[in-house]
């Protein structure tokens, strides 16, 4: 167990990866900006300010370092919140995020689940009128009024977003889950930066956009179409900025790439026949339970591996 924990501890990025993965974060956010106002920099302060907070107060009992690790979980939060929440709300998911999914695991490195998804989970449980209502009105602009994509596409019939739009973030939705081709961009930057593992956004994506192919050939009644399930919600999103935590995912290679699979199995599972619209959140935390327990699917093969290289020294 010691051993693993030292293992966790050294998958912890690092701080130029985390300056990286920050300024992208902060990319998507003024692009956010742009396409719903500049509500959503409120929403952002808000996030960063209480969830800063926790993580300073934890740092002092603690005597912990104070690092810039802190901005990453409230920024990462801020992107899956919808453009009109309000700001108490956006307050009660950082602190809980951060204290419950962080602190009291030691701190970064330390931590089972990611403390952005699990802030988003406790309100979108707690507050579901808020957080997932059909209906998310834009700041300023009365034509995102109406439905988000994901609620339309879940609704069934005519599904009426142009693709492009899709792309392009001119639809209603998250914050930071709209502007998809600047997700993508940005997110193939931090693979080639190698900030992010390519395994795992692979195998999610594929797996999602092969499983809901599936789904649609054999019961297009119950599954929409594969190529605009893949352009709503916040998969894209998910898929580059946040199953790639390494301190959550598997550290395996081929634990990351089981890892993007269940991802897309319990996205789909959820997003199809459970009551919420969205699966990534409940992906997310069932995913970061058992990557310990992927990751063990392959310590004997890491053993045998490393206990023959000993005998052929």
């Amino acid at each position: 167990m010691e051993q693993k924990m030292q293992l966790r501890l050294e998958t912890a990025p690092t701080k130029k990866n985390l300056l990286i993965f920050t300024g992208s974060l902060l990319i998507l956010l003024i692009a956010s900006a742009i396409l719903y106002g500049v509500y959503v920099l409120a929403v952002a302060a808000v996030a960063l300010v209480s969830g800063g907070l926790v993580e300073y107060l934890f740092a002092r009992v603690r005597k912990l370092e104070f690092d810039i690790s802190w901005i990453v979980s409230p920024l990462v939060l801020t992107m899956m919140l919808p453009p009109t929440v309000k700001l108490w709300v956006v307050a009660v998911a950082s602190v809980f995020g951060i204290f419950f999914g962080k602190a009291i695991f030691g701190g970064l490195g330390k931590n089972i689940f990611n403390p952005a998804v699990v802030g988003v989970l406790f309100i979108t449980i707690s507050f579901p009128s808020l957080i997932t209502a059909a209906e998310w009105i834009h700041p300023s602009i009365d034509s995102f009024a109406g439905s988000t994509p994901l609620a339309m596409l879940n609704k069934g019939g005519e599904f009426t977003y142009p693709l492009i739009d899709l792309l392009i973030g001119n639809v209603p939705g998250a914050i930071g889950e709209t502007f998809r081709i600047g997700i993508i961009i940005l997110g193939i930057g931090l693979i080639v930066l190698k900030v992010a593992d390519w395994r795992i956004p692979l195998a999610f994506i594929g797996s999602f956009l092969g499983l809901t192919a599936l789904g649609y050939w054999l019961a297009p009644a119950s599954f929409p179409d594969p190529i605009i399930s893949l352009f709503v919600g916040g998969l894209m999103f998910a898929a580059f900025f946040v199953a790639t935590d390494p301190v959550t995912a598997p550290i395996k290679p081929w634990g990351k790439v089981i890892y993007g699979v269940g991802l897309a199995f319990f996205t789909i599972l959820i997003r199809n026949f459970a009551t919420f619209q969205e699966g990534i959140i409940f992906a997310v935390i069932l995913m970061n339970a058992i990557a310990p327990l992927i990751d063990g699917l392959f310590e004997k093969e890491t053993k045998e591996i490393e206990e023959n290289e000993v005998i052929e020294a």
